[in-house]
């Protein structure tokens, strides 16, 4: 894969990208000594123990082991492949990187995403195009008006019109020479399965452009201006556009999401583009899929506080419940908030404002209590409501951890349904017993799913020990060598790294992202992240000690093993003689 790119471009993007300000763009830091700590966007955690270190270039989850350079951060955050992270890096830092003496092949598959986001930002023009200066695009524009959207809010989030009509589009691309292949992959464009040909996916529809956070066009949505079905249709998965990764409007929400440290969820693009014209830009959006653990994991990286702003019909009050364990499971705390009868966030904003709107928001409610105020008004306080009541509310209490949390909200469900305390605890222990015994059968034998497992230490403590060090006080790697100590070691892939230290030429703070962008070894990049990136405090005089105790130890191993092999012969016992001088002869050869 690197082979797509010159090696020297690589250098030149490495030594330019700073890995603080690309993971700050999706992981909310705090500098902590010499590091950066921040929470994990690839798993779930409340104790942050992702962490970048801005001296070598690297990052180290200590909770899921995730580790690597700039180029494996874009890599797993975006699911991109490492040509397309080297060339997002070079757009960003204004590196051009030559296609020249590139087979035909390695061209196609260097350019093919970045030709989809362009293919996507022609068809942004042409729908905007069509919107504004088209007579299609007057009844779109009244349409849009009537919505009480400004212009400005029409002009900010580049808001077009796809004309009525089955080939557009298809007409517009084929007049630019742009091969119609090509836009079918973007979703703009579906192949006619009867007689060949190419129609429009959008038609009659208003369009919004969905941007990430590169601030490039990865999809579209569209809907309706009528009463029509779909009312609303977006764009497929792409090679460049992932519904359960992107969320609409959060290129343009990101600043006021980090300012404020809240953000506000609807499901509707008119629902954002009202609460962003009232002034609260710290709206997000999700696209047809509803809200996904990776959705939050993507806006832990800029705040800490969640709320969700859904209608207040059934389905409003469905989607919220659908998302709870999402919460739990992310260990994140959210608030619903519960707008009056008959409104969604569009209406209740354009009618009632802003400032009541704020209000509403004063009042949200965390989850459990909001669960239980949904289940009273669902079945009612008769003895058969309490019982679906109960019923309802025993699954999502069974996930609480905490005790005390736990505790407290049975007290609340008791006092507000009048039922026993006991009661209440009695039905939640049954259904945490059974969910409990499910979870350890699911981590036993699945390996795959569920729990997460800390990443595995391999080797002695003391041969990590003196790698770490190695790595985090450079000035110790003579007396290393000097004392021959890696001769000694057990570990055969410690050894190996303790090698390519020592045989390092260049400038020892890129020891660790040139070694990791070179080797292929997943579990050596893992143990050279971890170990490279600790936050032991190093001195002389410590690793003088280290070194004296991993001597110290070789040595009482070798006269232990030499006092087995002569108690071994004087008991005559020929196996196990045998197998100790075997013992012995490995040992000599480690040392030699």
């Amino acid at each position: 894969m690197t082979s797509f790119i010159p090696n020297d471009k690589i250098s030149e993007i490495k030594n330019s990208a700073d890995l603080v300000d690309v993971v700050s763009e999706v992981v909310l830091l705090k500098k902590t000594g010499k590091n950066y700590l921040g929470l994990c966007p690839f798993h779930s955690e409340k104790t942050p123990s992702f962490t970048v270190s801005p001296e070598k270039q690297i990052f180290y989850c200590f909770g899921c082991g995730a580790g690597g350079t700039v180029f494996s951060f874009l890599m797993k955050q975006e699911g991109i492949s490492f040509p397309d992270a080297a060339r997002s890096l070079a757009r960003k830092y204004g590196i051009e990187i030559p296609i020249t003496h590139l087979s035909s092949e390695q061209k196609r598959l260097i350019t093919e995403r970045e030709n989809l986001l362009s293919v996507n930002k022609e068809a942004m023009t042409f729908f905007c195009q069509t919107l504004l200066k088209s007579s299609e695009g007057k009844s779109a524009k009244a349409y849009l008006l009537s919505r009480r959207l400004t212009e400005k809010t029409i002009d900010d989030f580049h808001i077009g019109y796809a004309p009525l009509g089955w080939e557009h589009l298809v007409n517009h691309f084929s007049k630019k020479k742009i091969p119609a292949s090509l836009v079918e992959k973007t979703g703009l464009i579906l192949l006619k399965r009867s007689r060949g040909g190419y129609y429009d996916r959008f038609r009659n529809r208003v369009v919004f452009p969905i941007f990430n956070l590169n601030q490039q066009v990865i999809g579209f949505g569209g809907r309706v201006l009528d009463d029509a079905l779909p009312k609303y249709l977006n764009s497929p998965e792409t090679p460049v556009f992932n519904k359960s990764r992107s969320l609409y409007g959060l290129n343009r929400a990101k600043k006021r999401c980090r300012e404020s440290d809240t953000v506000f969820i609807v499901e509707g693009y008119f629902d954002l583009l009202a609460l962003h014209q009232h002034g609260i830009e710290n709206t997000v959006a999700t696209l047809g899929t509803g809200l996904t653990k990776e959705h939050i994991r993507l806006l832990k990286g800029f705040v800490s506080k969640f709320y969700l702003v859904y209608d207040s019909d059934d389905s409003g009050i469905k989607a919220a419940q659908r998302v709870i364990e999402i919460f739990r499971a992310e260990e994140v705390d959210a608030r619903i908030v519960v707008l009056p009868a008959g409104h969604d966030p569009d209406s209740y904003l354009f009618n009632s404002g802003s400032e009541a709107f704020m209000d509403v928001v004063s009042k949200a409610l965390g989850i459990i209590p909001f669960l239980i105020e949904s289940a009273v008004k669902k079945h009612g306080l008769s003895v058969e409501g309490k019982i679906r009541i109960i019923s309802d509310l025993k699954g999502p209490l069974a996930l609480i951890n905490d005790r005390i949390a736990r505790s407290l909200y049975i007290q609340k469900i008791s006092e507000r349904i009048g039922v026993d305390e006991a009661a209440v605890l009695e039905k939640v222990r049954e259904t945490s017993s059974r969910k409990t015994t499910i979870s350890n059968q699911i981590y036993r034998f699945d390996k795959t799913g569920g729990k997460k497992k800390a990443p595995k230490e391999m080797g002695s403590k003391l041969e990590r020990k003196i790698i770490e060090m190695m790595l985090q006080f450079p000035d110790a790697i003579p007396e290393v060598t000097r004392r021959n100590l890696l001769k000694h070691f057990e570990d055969e892939m410690l050894k190996s790294i303790g090698e390519m230290i020592v045989g390092y030429s260049g400038p020892f703070n890129q020891f660790v992202s040139d070694t990791i962008t070179s080797i292929d070894n997943e579990e050596k990049k893992r143990t050279i992240n971890s170990l490279a990136i600790g936050g032991d405090l190093w001195e002389k005089e410590g690793c003088n000690k280290l070194m004296n105790q991993f001597e110290s130890i070789k040595h009482r191993r070798e006269n232990t093993l030499l006092l087995k092999i002569k108690a071994a012969e004087m008991r005559d016992d020929k196996e196990e003689l045998l197998a100790l001088l075997k013992e012995k002869q490995n040992q000599a050869r480690k040392s030699g």
